[in-house]
């Protein structure tokens, strides 16, 4: 019997037939039918280019409706999307690419002739185009390709998407995810959130993680929802566009730029009818702000690329600043000791694991961090600390790790560091996530240089410009003339937080 997620999805576009899927402020629309059709279309065009059931789509464009349709495509024809941030650089796409083979590489059309030649390094097959404005070398070939009508059957535990995670040692490990996590997950986040044909997603999140693309665009797929497709997030945009949307996803920066702005009132969000955080701790004061000022109590939730959305405050009963809920229909999570995975007592912090259909089948080509991190019993260890309440609310209260989410994007120290300290009068750096009050928490650089070296800041910054993502430089580098240690010699990052605890605000 097929599971082909696609399967559940057309039977929904079937029935909304004319209405709104995606639509943009320029005024472009895809209908639903519109949206079935495209899909068959570049389908054809997958096949055209040789791409089988199974063969990985690796896909680095700027966020468009059509990279939605390329989605469903992958889908429709068994293929496996494999969505790359728009801020990797050629270095960063060269690793990609070599880890998982994909038989098609989807570019920028500004970026054609370096995706070629990364793509011809790696022994990527084939490099396509696919820009903003519905143009691209992907959809000439669409139009031209006969159309893939049918939908390729596949099995529950058929991967339909890979996503990378940086790794904490800085080498980035692919989330095998399957039809059924995808399809369980967006089913059960349909009904926990109340979602319907009638409601209208203001979505301004990126679409190369799960947050934007699974969470936004499977649930209102779920739902026969729609969508407004914006580039980004931009207040005066959201402000205009709130007497017609019903829905709100952002990380905790959209909802901290909100609250200070004069313009958030009762009168604005009337017609929402639900603000949603997560891919970051959103702040109790921001939650009761943004209360205060609009009558409107934030969902806050949390999930990982791994599992996609586990926990959720209840849509309907209290939801609780500085909590992330309880889990959601068909999610099991334990609180365990973090040596022993024994369950903790109620009230006391340890190691969140989770499992549930959702949860993924393992990293692409890592056996042994599967095993580490996926356990025989099915329990994926996160790597958060969390502790639950008396009324059974989970509290995230740190990661075990030292991972730094700026503006709802993970930033590994390690990579960042590994970066710096190539820098010539470089010994050793160390790199932090202190509080900022726009990105939640701010990428924060900590460097030792050789005695008689004359670094300053801007070298430090220069020296990774186009090396890494602009998210994952620092928005400040200091000096040290020593890390502090302790006694096995670790460095001791919770000390250098809390010197640098106040440069942000």
């Amino acid at each position: 019997m097929s599971h082909n997620l696609f399967e559940t999805f057309a039977a929904r576009m079937r029935d909304r037939g004319d209405a709104d899927f995606i639509t943009t402020r320029e005024g472009r629309r895809y209908s639903y039918r519109d949206a079935l059709d495209a899909s068959a279309r570049l389908a054809g065009a997958l096949k055209t280019l040789g791409v089988a059931p199974g063969d990985r789509v690796a896909v680095q464009v700027d966020k468009s409706p059509e990279a939605i349709l390329l989605y469903l495509a992958c889908l429709r024809m068994g293929g496996v999307y494999l969505p790359l941030n728009t801020g990797y650089t050629s270095d960063e796409i060269r690793y990609f690419l070599n880890d998982a083979e994909p038989a098609l590489f989807v570019c920028r059309p500004a970026a054609l002739e370096e995706a070629r030649r990364v793509a011809g390094e790696t022994g990527c097959p084939a490099v396509e185009t696919l820009g903003t404005d519905a143009d691209g070398s992907l959809l000439t070939l669409a139009e031209q390709a006969e159309p893939y009508a049918s939908i390729e059957p596949r099995e529950h535990d058929d991967l339909a998407a890979i996503l990378y995670t940086s790794g904490t040692t800085g080498r980035s490990k692919g989330a095998m995810l399957t039809h059924r996590n995808l399809g369980s997950n967006a089913a059960t986040l349909k009904d926990a959130w109340r979602f319907s044909a009638e409601d209208r997603l203001i979505h301004a999140l990126p679409i190369f993680h799960t947050h934007g693309l699974f969470v936004g665009c499977n649930v209102t797929l779920m739902a026969g929802a729609s969508m407004l497709f914006l580039p980004k997030f931009d207040a005066d945009v959201i402000f205009e566009e709130m007497p017609r949307g019903t829905v709100l996803m952002g990380v905790p920066t959209f909802y901290t730029r909100l609250v200070a702005d004069e313009r958030l009132t009762p009168e604005a969000t009337a017609s929402m009818r639900l603000f949603v955080s997560g891919s970051a701790p959103l702040t109790a004061e921001t939650h009761q702000a943004f209360e205060a000022k609009t009558g409107h109590a934030i969902l806050e939730r949390y999930g990982m690329t791994e599992t996609n959305m586990n926990l959720s405050n209840p849509y309907d009963g209290e939801r609780r600043a500085g909590t992330v809920g309880m889990p959601l229909p068909g999610v099991e999570y334990r609180i365990t000791d973090r040596e022993t995975h024994a369950p903790v007592p109620q009230g006391e912090i340890g190691m969140l694991e989770i499992r549930g259909p959702n949860v993924f089948i393992g990293y692409w080509r890592m056996p042994e961090k599967t095993r580490e991190e996926l356990l025989e019993d099915g329990f994926f260890v996160t790597g958060d600390l969390a502790m639950t309440d008396e009324q059974g609310y989970v509290h995230i209260v740190g990661r075990d790790k030292d991972l730094v989410i700026s503006g709802g994007y993970n930033v590994y120290p390690k990579e960042v560091e590994q970066v710096i300290d190539e820098l010539e009068g470089v010994v050793e750096s160390a790199v932090i996530g202190v509080p900022h009050p726009d990105f939640g928490e701010g990428v924060t650089a900590v460097v030792v240089p050789e005695p008689g070296a004359r670094l300053e800041e801007k070298q430090v910054l220069g020296h990774l410009e186009g090396r890494l993502a602009k998210y994952k430089q620092p928005k400040r580098v200091f000096f040290a003339e020593t890390l502090p240690r302790n006694t096995m010699g670790k460095v001791q990052k919770n000390e250098l937080r809390k010197r640098y605890q106040d440069i942000y605000r």
